[in-house]
Formats: structure tokens, C-alpha cells, sequence
């Protein structure tokens, strides 16, 4: 049964968020902790509707390597069986070996051929045998061509390199209380001019029927001249959150996200670089606050950033 949770009418709801208000239409979060939006398109084909240069780009690393090498051996094994049914004639430099040495022969040809080593011990006799190979070696020059720009695409490709706490804190600030998470950048990079908008998600009730509400919840700060540390941002809970007027049941219960939107000035790579992510409202840890995690070293002269610490947190009293 849908309850109604206690919103602040005084809180201003948005329109243009780019989300559907009709909540009946939407299963799950909006966005999924990594920032993507959780949607499944449908209606065309696979193939239609996956880009493979972002799915390439965006991989892991360990399987954009595997792909790599699978792709590699099977093509190699492809025309290494089609040289050995050419026949040892096809092929000078192959003597008559047993059925399986002779394809260990054709599959290592085939791998000189695609990278266009060429060693010269076995080569192409006739014109079928000639016309594959060089169908190989044209194959072996276009996939190195894509590999390269794939390694170079995912080297270069501006990133946040931004990491959110697991979990946002409901904690006391100023006499009152506040919704707080924080991040972190964890590479040698130097981001600078970071602004982040958050926007809260709720279902609420309108006219007997459940809806998508959003509100835009306004921050400590905004924005920031350096992200060279962690950064909390704080939404304290004013007279104008639509927090404002929930009890610790609504916060458990409420069926609710909060939408995280952080962009940053790279200088390295002269970009904008931006990183989401999401808070469901089960996901906020009601009577916590966050734990320091940078501190001065021993000697004083360099600032200690511990990035294990960026969950760190220790339970507090707060009045909800």
C-alpha cells in the first residue's frame, strides 16, 4: 500500500530533470551506484542499439585485453585451418609432417602473416594461397589499426577519477540536522572549479496516484576552486527541504533517491570531466557523520589524503 510521507510543501519541485514523473512506468533506481542510468532500450535490435566504440572504451581493463587476444586467436585459427586444407603444395617451406604438426605450421603462418612479420621460412605458393594471405595480412593491418586507436581512445579519454562514499549520513549541523556524503579523487590528477548539483527523487502522492517528484537540494557549497582533498557536501535541512518535515520512518520507508551530479575542470587534460552516482534513501545512515580522512604527516610538511577512510564514519545522536 502506498503511503504519502510527510514532504515539505514548501519545497519546489522541478520539471526538466529529463526523468518521467509517472512512477508506474519506472522499476528500480533511477541512476545505478557507477552513475549509469538504470534503462534497458528497447525496440531495436541488438546491434542497432549498442555502440561498440563505448562498449569497447568503457570495458575493464582485463576484458578489453581478453577480447583482444580472443579475437586474435580466432581469427588466427580461422585461416590457419583454411591453409592446412590448401595443402602442403600451397605452402612452400611445409614438408610432409603429421596432421597435427602441420597445423601448428599453417596456425603460426597465418599469426606471421596477420602481423605482417613474415620470416620467410613458409610463404604462399599459387594464386589462391597468395589471395588469402593477403587477404590475412589486410585483416591483420585494419585490426591493428582499430586496436590502436581503442588503447589510444582509452588512454586519452578524459576521466573524473572521482570515488563517492557507499553510503550518505544523516547527521547534526548547525543546531539542526543535514544529508551529507562525500568524495574523493584518488588519481595524481588536479581537478579544479568542481560545482555539484544533487537532486532528490520521490514518489508522492497526488490526487490518489503515486507520481516522480524532484527537487533540487540546496547545498553548504556548491562548488569549489580546488578537489584536491575529500569534499562533504552538506544539504541542510531547512524550512524550504522537502526533508524538512521527515520523521525517521519516512527516511527508512520513503520511496526516494538522491540524484548526484559532479563536474570538474581537468587541467591535464584541458576537459570537463564529470562523475554520478545515487543515494537511495535506505542508503542513508540515519545518526552518523563522516570520520577525518586526511591529517598532516609526521613531519609535518605533506597532507595525508587515506582514501580506505572515505566510509569511515562513527554513529552519532541526531534528532529525527
Amino acid at each position: 500500500m502506498f503511503k504519502n510521507h510527510n514532504v515539505n510543501p514548501k519545497a519546489t519541485s522541478e520539471i526538466n530533470t529529463g526523468f518521467g514523473v509517472n512512477s508506474s512506468d519506472y522499476g528500480g533506481r533511477f541512476l545505478n551506484k557507477n552513475g549509469q542510468p538504470n534503462i534497458e532500450k528497447k525496440g531495436v535490435g541488438y546491434f542497432e542499439k549498442i555502440s561498440w566504440y563505448h562498449v569497447l572504451l568503457e570495458m575493464p581493463r582485463f576484458k578489453f585485453l581478453s577480447v583482444i587476444l580472443i579475437f586474435y586467436f580466432i581469427v588466427n585459427l580461422l585461416f590457419g585451418f583454411i591453409y592446412f586444407l590448401l595443402g602442403s603444395d600451397k605452402l612452400a617451406g611445409i614438408v610432409s609432417f603429421p596432421a597435427l604438426k602441420k597445423f601448428e605450421e599453417t596456425f603460426f603462418f597465418s599469426c606471421q602473416t596477420f602481423t605482417t612479420v613474415g620470416y620467410g621460412r613458409i610463404s604462399p605458393a599459387g594464386f589462391l594461397a597468395s589471395s588469402i594471405s593477403s587477404l590475412e595480412a589486410l585483416i591483420g593491418l585494419l585490426s591493428l589499426a582499430v586496436v590502436t586507436g581503442l588503447l589510444y581512445g582509452r588512454f586519452s579519454r578524459p576521466k573524473a577519477f572521482i570515488r563517492f562514499s557507499s553510503n550518505a549520513v544523516l547527521a547534526p549541523f548547525h543546531n539542526g540536522r543535514a544529508v551529507m556524503f562525500r568524495l574523493a579523487p584518488f588519481k595524481n590528477n588536479t581537478l579544479t572549479d568542481a560545482e555539484a548539483k544533487v537532486t532528490l527523487g520521490l514518489i508522492v502522492e497526488e490526487q490518489g496516484k503515486p507520481v516522480n517528484k524532484f527537487y533540487q537540494l540546496e547545498l553548504e557549497y556548491n562548488s569549489i576552486n580546488s578537489l584536491t582533498l575529500s569534499w562533504t557536501i552538506v544539504h541542510p535541512i531547512t524550512e524550504t527541504s522537502p526533508f524538512y518535515n521527515f520523521t525517521r520512518e519516512d527516511f527508512e520507508h520513503a520511496q526516494g533517491e538522491i540524484l548526484v551530479f559532479v563536474k570538474a575542470f581537468d587541467d591535464m587534460f584541458s576537459n570537463t570531466v564529470v562523475a554520478r552516482t545515487s543515494y537511495t534513501l535506505n542508503e542513508i545512515i540515519i545518526g552518523a557523520k563522516f570520520n577525518p580522512m586526511y591529517q598532516k604527516s609526521e613531519n609535518e610538511n605533506k597532507t595525508l589524503l587515506h582514501l580506505n577512510k572515505l566510509n569511515s564514519v562513527k554513529l552519532v545522536n541526531v534528532d529525527v
